[in-house]
């Protein structure tokens, strides 16, 4: 049996990542528009309740 450290059970601690509501970025609605340098980028929100992010 090999006895490994699950990787849930790390000694480093996990970084705190920002988090933002999809509900927010489109203020209500389901479609948002993202900047990255130079790009933009659509956020949607589907019927399902599934993200796209497109070019």
């Amino acid at each position: 049996m090999n006895a490994q450290t699950p990787m849930h059970e790390r000694s480093e601690p996990l970084p705190v990542l920002p988090t933002h509501r999809a509900e927010e970025l489109t203020e209500g609605g389901n479609l948002a528009q993202i900047a990255l340098g130079h790009q933009l980028y659509t956020l949607r929100i589907t019927r399902a309740g599934k993200l796209i992010l497109t070019k």
